[in-house]
C-alpha cells in the first residue's frame, strides 16, 4: 500500500458516510481516475476481506472489513518502499553485514532490484548520522548503536498508521512479549508514586524499552552514557525490576540509564498531589516558573484571554522543563492529536505558538508542531474550565401568579436549561407588554394575542414535549444570533480589492508575499509585517487543514483587522498540505476581541472537506464568495 492509498483508505475510515471520486480526488490531491485505481488495488490486496464499498453515492468504508485488514499481517508488504525497509532491518541486526548477492537470492528478486532497495536505503539514512559502507559484495551499516535504536523507532512510527501505538502492534513487530502485562504494572507502579501520566508519551517510549529487550538480547546493548534522569535511581530501579520480572532480561546500566531519562523527559510529571512548585518537585526553580510566567503574562495580554490560575502555571512550567531537556536532547514527543488540535482550536494553537516562539528564543531550542500541540493542551484545559459560554441565551418568563406555579415553573427552566438559557425576567402579569419583555426568547405559560417566533407556549408544569420544544427554540436563537453577526463580521473584514481566484505562487512565501503586497497597497498593514507573518510561517505551517492555509504574523500591528483572500482550482503544496484557499490575516490590537471567536469558527467551517469544494467551485467573484462563505458558516 502506497502513501496516497493509504490516505484514501484513512479518508473513508474517518468519514460519516460516502465520499464521492471527486472529494476523494481534491483530499488526495490527484485525478477521480487515480482514486478509481487506488481503490481497485486496496480491494485486491484485501482480497476476501470486504474493505470499500462502492456505489451511486461514491465509496464508504465496510467498518468490520477494515478492522480485519488492520489486523491481518502483511498486506500490502511487497512494494520497493516496504521491501527496502526489511532491507535495513537486516543491516541493523547484521554486525559483519549482508553479501549482495545472498540477499537477492534470499528475497528471490534480481541484483538489479537489491542495489535499488539500497538506493532507498541510502536515502532514508540521510539525516540519521547513519550511512551503508560497501566493500565488493558486502554492505555494512555504520553508526553508533543509539542512532541505531532511533531509526528503529522512527521506522516503525512510520509504518503505523495511528499516532497512539498500541501494545499489539509493537509485539507483533519485535519478538517480544508481554508487552501489556509490563505497561499494566508501570501504571501501577507510577500512580503509587503519585506521578502524573502522559499516555501519548508513555507509547512512544514503551517502543523504546522494547527495542532495548530487542537489541540487548542480540548482544547490541549500549555503552556508559550521561544521560540522567530527574528522578533517575528511583525510576532505573523500578526499571530494572519490572524488565527482569516481565521480559526476563537484564538490559545494564547504560540502557537503564536511557530509558530512564525518556519516561523522566516524555512521560512523567512528578507530584500529583502536591500544591506548589517546591512540592512538586525540588529541580522545579524559582526561576523555571518564574519564566513561565512571564510568557504566559505576554501571551495572556496578546490574546485577551485569562491564564494566571497558580496551579496551570506549575503544571505548564514542569511541561517546559521536560520540554526543554527534550529539545536539547534533540528526540520531541510525539503528538497524535496535533493535527486535530490545529484545526479544531486554532486560536488556542496560536497562544501556544506564542509562548512556544518566546521558549526558543529564551532557551535557544526549536519546538516543533508536536511540542506546540502539548503546550495547546495545557492552555486548552485552562481555557475551558474559564470559558464562559457565549451560547447563552437570554430569556423572560411569563407565569400568571397563583400561589407558587411561577416559582416551580422557573426553578423546573433553571433546573433544565441551567448552562443554556438566563433568565432576565419573570412577568405574573396575565397581559404583560409582549412586545417590551426582554430577552432572545419568552417563555410563557399563557398564549400571546399575536403569535410570534420568540414565543415559547408551555404548560405550568413543563413537559417532555415542552422541555424538547423550549431546547428548539434555544437553537433556533443560537443561529439567528450567529447568523446576524454572520453578515456584519464578514462586511468588517473582507473587502473587494483583497479577494483572488486562480492565482498561483511558487511557494508559501512568495504567497504571502503577493497577499501581503495587496494588505500594504490597501494601507492596512506595513512591511514588517509581512516579514512576521514569514517569521511565523517557518515557525509552524499554517495549513490548520487540507485545502486551508491561514498566514498572519503573531504581533497585532494591524491598523485594522482583514484578510487577504486567493481561492484557487488548483491546489497548490503548503509544507506538504495541499491547498485551496490562503487567508492572509492581519491582525489588529483594536478588533483582537471580536476577531477570535470569528476565527476560530472560520477555520473549523473551512476544514470540512464539503465546506472549502463547495467555496473553491461556486466562490467566483467577491460577492459570490461573500455569499457562499456566509451559508457554509452558517450551516
Amino acid at each position: 500500500m502506497n502513501e496516497r492509498q493509504a490516505r484514501l483508505l484513512d479518508a473513508l475510515a474517518h468519514a460519516d458516510g460516502w465520499l464521492t471520486a471527486g472529494e476523494l480526488s481534491a483530499e488526495l490531491g490527484v485525478t477521480g481516475r487515480s482514486v478509481r485505481s487506488y481503490v481497485t488495488t486496496l480491494k485486491r490486496e484485501a482480497e476476501d476481506v470486504p474493505l470499500i464499498e462502492s456505489g451511486p453515492n461514491g465509496y464508504r468504508i465496510h467498518r468490520d472489513g477494515y478492522v480485519r485488514f488492520l489486523t491481518s499481517a502483511n498486506h500490502g508488504d511487497d512494494g520497493p518502499r516496504e521491501r527496502a525497509g526489511r532491507v535495513l532491518r537486516r543491516l541493523i541486526d547484521a554486525d559483519e553485514g549482508l553479501d549482495v548477492f545472498e540477499l537477492a537470492e534470499a528475497s528471490r528478486i534480481s541484483e538489479s532490484t537489491v542495489e535499488a532497495d539500497l538506493a532507498r536505503v541510502r536515502a532514508r539514512l540521510r539525516g540519521t548520522g547513519l550511512a551503508l559502507a560497501r566493500a565488493g559484495n558486502r554492505v555494512t551499516l555504520t553508526g553508533p548503536e543509539t542512532t541505531r535504536r532511533r531509526l528503529l523507532s522512527s521506522m516503525f512510527r512510520e509504518e503505523s498508521s495511528r499516532g497512539m501505538l498500541e501494545s499489539r502492534e509493537i509485539e507483533r513487530e519485535f519478538p517480544v512479549d508481554s508487552v501489556s502485562a509490563f505497561k499494566t504494572a508501570l501504571l501501577s507502579e507510577f500512580e503509587r508514586r503519585g506521578d502524573y501520566v502522559n499516555e501519548f508519551g508513555l507509547s512512544n517510549v514503551l517502543l523504546h524499552v522494547v527495542i532495548a529487550v530487542d537489541r540487548v538480547s542480540r548482544n547490541h546493548a549500549l555503552a556508559g552514557g550521561d544521560e540522567v534522569a530527574h528522578d533517575g535511581v528511583g525510576l532505573r530501579e523500578m526499571l530494572d525490576l519490572l524488565v527482569r520480572s516481565h521480559f526476563g532480561i537484564a538490559i545494564g546500566t547504560a540502557d537503564l540509564d536511557h530509558l530512564s531519562f525518556l519516561f523522566a523527559t516524555r512521560v512523567l510529571t512528578a507530584g500529583a498531589d502536591a500544591s506548589s512548585a517546591a512540592d512538586i518537585d525540588s529541580s522545579l526553580h524559582a526561576s523555571d516558573l518564574a519564566l513561565v510566567r512571564r510568557i504566559v503574562a505576554q501571551a495572556a495580554e496578546e490574546y485577551l484571554v485569562e491564564l494566571g490560575d497558580e496551579d496551570f502555571l506549575v503544571r505548564l512550567a514542569l511541561h517546559v522543563r521536560n520540554l526543554v531537556a527534550r529539545a536539547q536532547d534533540n528526540a520531541f514527543s510525539r503528538n497524535p492529536l496535533t493535527r486535530s488540535i490545529k484545526s479544531a482550536y486554532p486560536m488556542t494553537y496560536e497562544v501556544a505558538v506564542y509562548i512556544a516562539r518566546e521558549l526558543q528564543r529564551h532557551a535557544r531550542i526549536v519546538v516543533n508542531d508536536d511540542e506546540i500541540a502539548y503546550i495547546a493542551m495545557h492552555v486548552g484545559a485552562q481555557l475551558e474550565q474559564r470559558r464562559t459560554s457565549e451560547a447563552v441565551i437570554e430569556a423572560s418568563v411569563v407565569s400568571p401568579s397563583y400561589h407558587d406555579l411561577h416559582l416551580q415553573l422557573l426553578r423546573r427552566i433553571e433546573q433544565e436549561f441551567a448552562s443554556e438559557l438566563t433568565v432576565l425576567e419573570v412577568s405574573t402579569r396575565s397581559d404583560p407588554v409582549w412586545d417590551a419583555l426582554p430577552g432572545e426568547l419568552v417563555v410563557s405559560t399563557i398564549e400571546p394575542p399575536i403569535p410570534a417566533e420568540r414565543i415559547v407556549v408551555v404548560q405550568p408544569f413543563l413537559t417532555d414535549a415542552n422541555v424538547r420544544r423550549l431546547r428548539t427554540a434555544i437553537e433556533r436563537a443560537r443561529r439567528q444570533r450567529r447568523r446576524a453577526r454572520l453578515v456584519a463580521e464578514l462586511l468588517r473584514y473582507f473587502d473587494a480589492s483583497l479577494f483572488l481566484r486562480n492565482v498561483q505562487a511558487r511557494d508559501e512565501e512568495g504567497m504571502i508575499r503577493m497577499l501581503g503586497a495587496r494588505l500594504v497597497g490597501s494601507g492596512v498593514v506595513d512591511g514588517s509585517y509581512v516579514e512576521g507573518a514569514i517569521e511565523r510561517e517557518r515557525m509552524s505551517s499554517t495549513a490548520f487543514a487540507d485545502g486551508l492555509a491561514v498566514p498572519h504574523a503573531m504581533s497585532m500591528s494591524a491598523r485594522r483587522t482583514s484578510i487577504a483572500i486567493v481561492v484557487n482550482e488548483t491546489p497548490m503544496d503548503w509544507s506538504g498540505t495541499r491547498v485551496n484557499l490562503v487567508a492572509f490575516i492581519a491582525f489588529s490590537e483594536s478588533g483582537r476581541a471580536r476577531f477570535q471567536s470569528f476565527f476560530d469558527q472560520f477555520v473549523e467551517v473551512l476544514s470540512e472537506p464539503e465546506a472549502m469544494q463547495r467555496i473553491v467551485k461556486n466562490a467566483v467573484d467577491f460577492p459570490s464568495f461573500l455569499d457562499e462563505l456566509a451559508q457554509v458558516m452558517d450551516d
